[in-house]
C-alpha cells in the first residue's frame, strides 16, 4: 500500500511505530528494510547491497564492504501509520549501535536465515532486546535459497532462544519454487508472480489444503496454552477465531511470551507486505509500552507517551552532516517545535532547536514540530552528546542512556606529518563523541594516543573514517588488547598504618584487611565488606577505606592493568582522636590495598571470544588446526549440506589478521563471527 510520504504532517502517537531491523551480519537486514521502503513508497527504486545503491547503507564504507555499520533510521507510511525503522549492524565489533538503537525502540523484526537458523549475532542481539524488554517479530528470509526450512529455523528459535514460535504462515513451494505463503489466520494464499509488485489472493491449494489445516490447529492449540482468552474458547468451541487468535498474537508479542514467526525472500520481494501488516498489528505503538521513568531532584518520575505532557527525549546518536551536527532523538513525551528552548539535565546547558528532521539515513525532510512517540534528528544543539536528556525547562527529568560496552582491543594512533598532530586530535574527540563505544586516552609511559574500541573491524572503520572525512594520514600500531589481573591466591591479616605529620593537623589511618578471590558464585568484580566490631571503625571511615580500596583496583602489580574477581575484607583497625579523617582512612585503604596485592599470587586475564567459523566441509582440518594453533579451544562442530561450523573460544590477541588466514585455508569461501566470552587467565601468567 504506497503512500506519499511528504503528505502527511503530525500524526498521533497510536499510529506510529518504532522499531529495528536486528540480526546476524549477511542474514538480508538490510534487502528487508529497502523493500519496505520500496513497498510504503518512500523510495522508487529497489536497493541492492551487491549494487551499493541502498538507502540506509550510505556511508562509503559500508557499500565498499557490503555489511551495515552504522544504524540507520528511515521513515515511511503503511496503512495510516508511521513506521519508523532502524536498520542495526549484523557484526558484534558494531553492538554498540544495536544497543543504543533498542534503548529508544518499541519493537523489532529479528530477520533470520531460512538455511542457518539462529546464529551467533543472531542470539547476541536477541539477549540484548530481551534486556531492554523490547517485543519482536521474525521474520525467516530467503527462503527461495537452497536448503531452506521454515521449520528447522523455528525449531532454531525455540531451542537457542528459549522462546515459543508461532509460525503463523505456510510456504508454498520450496528453495527456487518458492512463490508465496498460506496465511494461517485467515486461510488465504497469497503469491507473488515473478515481474509484478503486490501479490495475488486466493484460495489454498488444494495440495496444501491439509497441511494448513493441520497448523492452524496446531497454531490454536499453542495459543490457547498461553493466553487465557484463547483458552476459554478453545475450550467453548474447539477452536479459536481468527478475531482472537490474532489479538491473543499481540498480547503474547507485547509480553515476550511467544514470538511470531511469518517467512518470506526479501531479495525476491516475497512476503514483504505481510510482514508490514504484523508489524503495525502486532508490534506496540508508543502509548502501549510502559511510560519512561526518569529522575530529577532524587524522585523517580514516570512521563507517558502524551503530546500534551512536558517535553522529554533522549539523544541516543550524534553525527555530522553537510547540514551541520545531527543529533537524533527519541521524543518521549511532550511536543517540541522549531525554535524551542530545551534543558540538557546532565549538563545543566540550554539549547535552541534549530531545524527538526524527519530522518532517511543520509537524506532530511524538515517538519515543524514532533511528538511524542516520534523518532527525527535536529539540528542547533552545540553540547549535547549520546544519552543526554533534553526536556523542558519547566519539567526537569533525567532518563537513563544506554548502557556503554568496555572496550577491548588498542591501537596506538599518531599523525604522520607532526602539523597534523592538532587537525588528528580534533577528529579523534569528534569521533569518540559520535560513538561512545571509542575511548581515547594517552599512554602515560609512552605518551602515545591510544584508541580503543570493541574489536578490530570497529577500530579500523573509525581509522578510515577519519582518514576519508578529513583527509589525514595516520599511522596505526598493532592491536593490543585489554587485560586484567586477578588475585589467585590471597593474604590475611595484612595491616597498613598511614601515619603524616607536616605541622598542623595530621594524618592517622590503621586498616587491617583480608584480600581474596571471588567465590565461585559472587557476581560482579569487586566486593567489600567489614567485619569490624565494638565501633574500633566509625561506619564513615569504613566507607572511606572501600573508596580508597576501589581506587587501587585501577592499576595491579603485573603491568598495571585493572584488577577484577576480587573480596576484600575490613577484620580491624584504629583512629586517632584528632587526627583520623575520611580522606585518611581512603588513602590508608587505597595503599593497603597496593600491598596486599602485591604480596598476593596474581594471573592475567586476558579477554576471550566465542568464533563461529563456516567453512567447506573440505576444509576444517586445516582450519580446526589453525584454532589450535591460535590457543583455540573447540567447543563445537556441525556439518550441513557440504557447509561446516566450528565454534571455538580463542584469546582475543591471537586473532588479529584471521579473516586473511580464514580466507586462504578456504580459498576464499570461508567466513567467521566473533562475540565477546568474558576473560580468561593468561597461560604462565601467576606470579
Amino acid at each position: 500500500m504506497r503512500t506519499d510520504l511528504h503528505r502527511h504532517a503530525a500524526i498521533q502517537p497510536t499510529a506510529i511505530r518504532n522499531l529495528g531491523i536486528l540480526a546476524h551480519v549477511d542474514a538480508g537486514k538490510t534487502t528487508v528494510t529497502e523493500r519496505i521502503l520500496y513497498l510504503t513508497g518512500a523510495t522508487h527504486k529497489r536497493g541492492e547491497v551487491h549494487d551499493g545503491t541502498t538507502v540506509t547503507d550510505f556511508d562509503p564504507q559500508e557499500r565498499d564492504r557490503g555489511i551495515t555499520i552504522f544504524a540507520a533510521a528511515v521513515s515511511c507510511l503503511w496503512d495510516g501509520h508511521r513506521l519508523t525503522l532502524i536498520d542495526t549492524p549484523g557484526h558484534v565489533d558494531f553492538s554498540a549501535e544495536v544497543e543504543r538503537s533498542l534503548r529508544v525502540l518499541d519493537g523489532a523484526v529479528a530477520v533470520f536465515d531460512a538455511v542457518a537458523g539462529v546464529e551467533p549475532q543472531s542470539e547476541s542481539v536477541w539477549r540484548q532486546a530481551d534486556r531492554h524488554g523490547v517485543p519482536r517479530i521474525a521474520f525467516v528470509n530467503k527462503m527461495d535459497r537452497a536448503g531452506a526450512d521454515l521449520d528447522a529455523a523455528a525449531a532454531s528459535i525455540r531451542e537457542r532462544l528459549g522462546t515459543v514460535p508461532l509460525v503463523v504462515q505456510l510456504p508454498i513451494g520450496v528453495e527456487d519454487r518458492f512463490t508465496g505463503v498460506v496465511d494461517l489466520l485467515r486461510m488465504r494464499a497469497l503469491v507473488w508472480p515473478d515481474g509484478v509488485d503486490g501479490y495475488q489472493e486466493g484460495p489454498v491449494p488444494e495440495s496444501l489444503r491439509d497441511e494448513a489445516h493441520r497448523r492452524r490447529r496446531l497454531l490454536e492449540e499453542t495459543v490457547a496454552e498461553l493466553h487465557p482468552a484463547a483458552l476459554e474458547e478453545f475450550c467453548a468451541r474447539a477452536e479459536v477465531s481468527a478475531p482472537t487468535l490474532a489479538a491473543a498474537l499481540r498480547d503474547l508479542t507485547h509480553t515476550g511470551e511467544a514470538v511470531v514467526v511469518l517467512c518470506g525472500s526479501a531479495y525476491r520481494n516475497r512476503g514483504v507486505e505481510p510482514l508490514l501488516d504484523a508489524v503495525v498489528c502486532w508490534l506496540p505503538s508508543p502509548p502501549e509500552v510502559p511510560a519512561v521513568r526518569g529522575v530529577f531532584g532524587g524522585e523517580v518520575q514516570e512521563r507517558a507517551a502524551d503530546p500534551d505532557a512536558p517535553f522529554a527525549a533522549l539523544a541516543f546518536k550524534v553525527s555530522a552532516a553537510a547540514t551541520g551536527r545531527l543529533t537524533h532523538l527519541r521524543v518521549y513525551s511532550g511536543t517540541v517545535r522549531r525554535g524551542d528552548l530545551v534543558l540538557d539535565a546532565g549538563s545543566g546547558r540550554s539549547e535552541r532547536i534549530g531545524r527538526i528532521l524527519r530522518v532517511q539515513a543520509d537524506r532530511h525532510t524538515d517538519v515543524e514540530l514532533a511528538v511524542a512517540g516520534e523518532i527525527v534528528a535536529v539540528l542547533g544543539l552545540r553540547s549535547a552528546r549520546v544519552g543526554a536528556t533534553l526536556c523542558s525547562p519547566a519539567a526537569p527529568l533525567l532518563l537513563d542512556p544506554s548502557a556503554v560496552a568496555d572496550p577491548v582491543v588498542s591501537v596506538a594512533v599518531e599523525a604522520r606529518s607532526g602539523g597534523d598532530t592538532e587537525r588528528l586530535a580534533a577528529a579523534l574527540a569528534r569521533l569518540a563523541e559520535e560513538d561512545p563505544s571509542l575511548v581515547l586516552r594517552t599512554d602515560p609511559e609512552t605518551g602515545q594516543t591510544l584508541l580503543s574500541g570493541l574489536g578490530e573491524l570497529h577500530l579500523e572503520v573509525a581509522v578510515e573514517k577519519i582518514r576519508r572525512t578529513h583527509g589525514l594520514e595516520i599511522g596505526v600500531g598493532r592491536p593490543r588488547v585489554a587485560y586484567r589481573e586477578t588475585v589467585v591466591r590471597g593474604v590475611s591479616g595484612l595491616v597498613y598504618r598511614h601515619i603524616k605529620q607536616e605541622g598542623g593537623a595530621g594524618q592517622f589511618a590503621h586498616v587491617v584487611l583480608d584480600v581474596g578471590p571471588l567465590a565461585a558464585d559472587e557476581a560482579g568484580g569487586f566486593t567489600f565488606r567489614s567485619a569490624v566490631t565494638g565501633g574500633r571503625v566509625p561506619p564513615p571511615y569504613i566507607r572511606a577505606v572501600e573508596a580508597g580500596c576501589r581506587d587501587a583496583l585501577a592499576e595491579g602489580p603485573l603491568g598495571g592493568h585493572p584488577v577484577t574477581g576480587l573480596r576484600v575484607t575490613l577484620t580491624d583497625g584504629g583512629t586517632h582522636p584528632q587526627d583520623s579523617s575520611e580522606a585518611a582512612f581512603r588513602t590508608a585503604g587505597r595503599f593497603a590495598l597496593r600491598e596486599a596485592l602485591r604480596a598476593a599470587t596474581m594471573a592475567l586475564l586476558e579477554p576471550v571470544v566465542e568464533v563461529t567459523a563456516t567453512m567447506p566441509e573440505d576444509a576444517v582440518g586445516g582450519v580446526l588446526g589453525d584454532l589450535v594453533a591460535r590457543r583455540g579451544r573447540v567447543t563445537g562442530s556441525a556439518v550441513r549440506g557440504g557447509t561446516a561450523v566450528v565454534t571455538a573460544t580463542v584469546p582475543l590477541a591471537e586473532l588479529f589478521g584471521y579473516a586473511g588466514r580464514l580466507r586462504s585455508r578456504t580459498q576464499g569461501r570461508g567466513s567467521f563471527t566473533t562475540r565477546p566470552a568474558g576473560y580468561a587467565p593468561s597461560p604462565g601468567s601467576a606470579r
